[in-house]
């Protein structure tokens, strides 16, 4: 059975809003894929907008290793996790963990409006929607 890909939904405290904001406005387009989320933006995008997310526990929690584990065992289209640099997190190993499984399995990541707009809008989105892999 062929799934759609699936794309994972993370924000830090400060950066919620953002990401909350991102997917309002490219919330025809999200529900094209297999949303997962750490636990507390998951509840956002499932209280505020008409997404379907599966959430894994809150980031401080082991969500980020949740799914840094996804992307290892090769599930993930992408990640859009909107980062705050300016303030400290007390989980930060596992948000490394996190970008570096990104960039060692050659997952695309998002990490600011910007990025998330070209991950979301990059021509050969279209392709992966359409030739998803079977899971």
């Amino acid at each position: 059975m062929d799934l759609p890909p699936q794309l994972a939904l993370i924000a830090h405290d400060g950066k919620k809003s953002d990401l909350i904001s991102f997917a309002e406005k490219h919330e025809p387009l999200l529900k094209q894929f297999r949303l997962i989320a750490t636990g507390t933006t998951g509840k956002l995008l499932q209280d505020r907008l008409d997404l379907s997310v599966e959430r894994m526990l809150s980031g401080p929690l082991g969500g980020d290793v949740q799914i840094a584990a996804r992307i290892v065992e090769d599930e993930l289209y992408g990640v859009i996790f909107f980062v705050d640099p300016l303030d400290k997190h007390p989980h930060e190993p596992d948000v490394q963990t996190l970008l570096r499984a990104c960039n060692v399995h050659n997952v695309p990541l998002a990490t600011n409006p910007a990025t998330a707009q070209l991950l979301v809008t990059r021509e050969d989105v279209e392709d992966a929607l359409q030739a998803a892999p079977e899971q």
